[in-house]
This record gives C-alpha cells, sequence and structure tokens, in this order.
C-alpha cells in the first residue's frame, strides 16, 4: 500500500482535474488565458489578507480571485487599452501579495508552496475544500453546459434564443475564481493557468465535439 499522503494526494489531484479539464476548454474556446492568469496572481494578494486577518486562507483566495475575476471581465469590455491594464493589475496584485505575505511572521518558508503549490501536503480539510469545490464547479458547467457552448459560439444568437450572454459570463467567471481558489494549495498561483490551458489544448487535437474535448482535458 502507499503511504497516506501519496493517497491524500492523488485524490486531490482527481477532484481538481474533474473541475479543471472542462473548465479549461472553455478558457482555450473563449481566450480566457490571460483573465485566468490574473484571477490565479491575485490569489496570494488573499492569502496574505486571509494569514493577517485569521480568516481561513480557502475564504480570502475565493473573495480575492472573485473580485479580479469581476474586474478583468470589466476591463476585457473597453478596447484596446485592455491588455495593458490587465497586465498592471494581474502582476500588481501579485506583488502586492508577496509583499504582505512577506510581513507576516511564520510565513516567509511557506510562500514557495503557495507560488508553486504543494501536493504533498494535503490534508483532510483540504482534500474536502478540493472535492466540494471542484465539485460545485463541475456541476455549475454540467448545468449551464448548453447555454455557456451557444454563447461561446455565437453570443447574437445566443442571445436571439433567449440566453443572457452576460449572465453566462458571469457563471464562468464564478467558476474560474472558485478553480483558482481550490487549486492554489496544490498547483500554485503561478502554475494554475498552465493547469487550465495546457491539458485543454492538448485535447483539441484528440476530439471532434465539445464534451468529448472537456473529457479527453480531464484524462489528459
Amino acid at each position: 500500500m502507499p503511504d497516506a499522503f501519496l493517497i491524500m494526494a492523488g485524490l486531490a489531484g482527481i477532484g481538481l482535474m474533474l473541475s479543471a479539464g472542462p473548465l479549461g476548454a472553455f478558457v482555450v474556446w473563449r481566450r480566457m488565458a490571460y483573465m485566468g492568469d490574473a484571477t490565479a496572481h491575485a490569489a496570494i494578494l488573499g492569502v496574505a489578507l486571509a494569514l493577517a486577518s485569521g480568516l481561513p486562507v480557502a475564504a480570502g483566495t475565493s473573495v480575492v480571485a472573485l473580485l479580479m475575476a469581476l474586474a478583468v471581465t470589466v476591463l476585457s469590455n473597453r478596447g484596446r487599452a485592455a491588455d495593458t491594464a490587465l497586465g498592471v493589475l494581474a502582476h500588481s496584485a501579485l506583488a502586492f501579495g508577496l509583499v504582505a505575505v512577506s510581513f507576516l511572521p511564520n510565513v516567509r518558508s511557506d510562500l514557495s508552496s503557495w507560488l508553486f503549490g504543494d501536493v504533498l501536503t494535503v490534508a483532510m480539510d483540504d482534500l474536502l475544500w478540493i472535492w466540494v469545490g471542484s465539485g460545485a464547479v463541475l456541476a455549475l458547467l454540467v448545468w449551464r453546459w448548453d447555454a455557456l457552448l451557444s454563447v461561446t459560439v455565437n453570443e447574437e444568437l445566443a442571445q436571439a434564443a433567449g440566453i443572457d450572454p452576460r449572465r453566462e459570463k458571469l457563471i464562468l467567471t464564478l467558476a474560474l475564481a472558485l478553480v483558482v481558489a481550490v487549486a492554489l494549495k496544490i498547483v500554485g498561483a503561478l502554475l494554475i493557468a498552465a493547469l487550465l490551458i495546457i491539458p485543454a489544448a492538448t485535447a483539441r487535437a484528440l476530439a471532434r465535439t465539445p464534451e468529448a474535448m472537456a473529457a479527453w482535458a480531464v484524462v489528459v
């Protein structure tokens, strides 16, 4: 039998990939890679705020990731200057988060684990958070799959069919923020975007339907 920490790490990875695969497909389809990167970078600021206030880290990262995702969504609709604004916002959040964490006592040695993750240190409460959060994202994507896919293919046709594109974008924003908060412990802020993009991009060459691409992304 493998050691207990290896079993916990394996279960954590499986729980995360069940939601990261389908969500990564939408990130690739909708060209949301930079949005995912910015949201993940901001999660470090959430870690700092949570540690400073005594709140659970999951709560702090969830709130800050959601606020960043909403801010990125707003800025993405403001034309050509959006790229510059997003770049400033994303890297400023990462920088402020790193500086804030460095001023907190007994946290400096753990800084790399928040940046690159540490799947071998997953505890039972972490595992519960990962599976609950990932399950919520997966359920949300399954529930809104047809609507999300319609908006991704053509927003005008989706709107003509009675689907609100803004609502579906908000659902993706919520899902992205939650996956970032779930993945931070085991993947780290600097690698979450890669977890979303690389499997989905690989799956695109293997699949012929959107559903198959989402499934292949989980496998990859």
